[in-house]
């Protein structure tokens, strides 16, 4: 991998206050033209509290379970939570644009769970990465 843009899972490790690495797997993709890195989430979850916390991340590329290979190279950055709907239509086309079909998918089940009263539509929010 020649950066975590390149890569079709990356391993992103946000931070606890105590220090204590946490890392998911996501999905990435660059933004715009200035370097940045973009990723879609739910709001409220785990990765964006702890980004309140500190900015730091660090990235390595990942299966899609998040597995991590020996060795592989870490990228360390830091990390912004974005939540104006225009900011997070903007990563979405940014992970459209990467994943085309697969990432679709979730543009069509988001409006259908209006329909089913057991499912309660999540808020979603946007990381913005910068590589160090």
């Amino acid at each position: 991998m020649s950066t975590p843009a390149a890569a079709k899972y990356v391993s992103l490790t946000t931070f606890r206050r105590t220090g204590q690495p946490v890392a998911t797997p996501v999905w990435i993709a660059p933004i715009g033209g200035g370097g940045e890195l973009a990723v879609i989430t739910v709001d409220n979850v785990g990765k964006t509290k702890r980004l309140a916390n500190t900015a730091r991340v660090e990235l390595r590329e990942c299966d899609i379970r998040g597995r991590v290979e020996e060795g592989a190279t870490v990228y360390a950055g830091t990390a912004r939570v974005v939540r104006d709907p225009a900011d997070v239509a903007r990563v979405r086309r940014a992970i459209t644009a990467k994943y085309g079909l697969a990432a679709n998918l979730f543009e069509i089940v988001e409006p259908l769970s209006r329909f089913m009263p057991f499912v309660t539509p999540k808020p979603r929010a946007g990381i913005l990465i910068r590589l160090d």
